[in-house]
This record gives C-alpha cells, structure tokens and sequence, in this order.
C-alpha cells in the first residue's frame, strides 16, 4: 500500500495476529502514529481528520491495514473524536480494562497488532447503545468505489 514502503506487516488481506514489540514498531511507525498506537497517546479533540467525515467507506488501522470499521456505523457524537457505534466484525477490535488518569474506561485496540484505538463508552445510538471514541491519526480511510 502507498505510504507503507517502511512497513512490512501492513496489510489489508492478512489476519495473522502481530507480535512486535514496542522498539520495533518505533523503527518503522511515523512519530504521531508511534505516540497513540504503542504509547496510548491522544490526539486533540476536534483536530482528527476524521471526527467530522461523513464520506461513505471502510477504515482501516493505519499500523497493520486491519479492517475497523464501516462508515455505516459512524455517528456524529460532538465528543471531537470520530465515534462508532460496532467494529466491522468480531475480533476486528479487543478491549482491555484501562484504570489511567484517574478514570475507569474500556480501551480499545487493534484485534490484529495491538495498537490503541480509542476507548469505548455505553452512551452511543442504538442498536449497540456504544460509542467507539477513535484517534483519527490510527485509522485511514479507504471511500467507497463509485
């Protein structure tokens, strides 16, 4: 894929889980991916590319090309992140308790590389009633052909 020429394990068909450790990821991630992917960073609210996009597609973890999410089950929230209601499919994501900064929050990684996502919180739209809170800088986004 462009833009992936330094990542080997990108991919869009492979599910294989990845097992790479922090250092190697570092050598071939660009800096702002590296920060909220392995060090569970976060962008600004309201500064993503994609926390206002209404474009129909599909996104992708913009570490290892991991399928996410749909555009169908993306929802304006006003939280300033962009915010889903279901991953695409099971396994596409994994959740882990994260009790950081005080909080009691559910953090939500790549089901493929591990990477940190978003959290998710039970105040989104129905069906599913769940926010996916997402970094745009992790995902990418692929339009719907025409």
């Amino acid at each position: 894929m462009a833009g992936h020429n330094n990542n080997p394990y990108y991919s869009r068909t492979d599910s294989t889980h990845l097992n790479l450790t922090n250092p190697e990821w570092k050598k071939i991630l660009p800096g702002d991916i590296y920060y909220i992917a392995r060090e569970k960073g976060t962008e600004r609210a309201f500064t993503g590319k994609y926390w206002d996009t209404d474009t129909k597609g599909t996104y992708y973890c913009a570490v290892c090309g991991n399928p996410l999410f749909k555009s169908d089950a993306k929802f304006a929230s006003s939280c300033g992140w962009p915010s889903f209601f279901e991953a695409m499919k099971p396994g596409s994501v994994r959740y882990e308790q994260d009790n950081s900064h005080g909080m009691q929050r559910t953090e939500v990684l790549c089901g493929r590389c591990d990477s940190h996502l978003g959290h998710i919180f039970d105040d989104g739209p129905p069906p599913t009633h769940q926010r996916f809170c997402m970094n745009s800088a992790v995902l990418e986004f692929e339009p719907e052909k025409k």
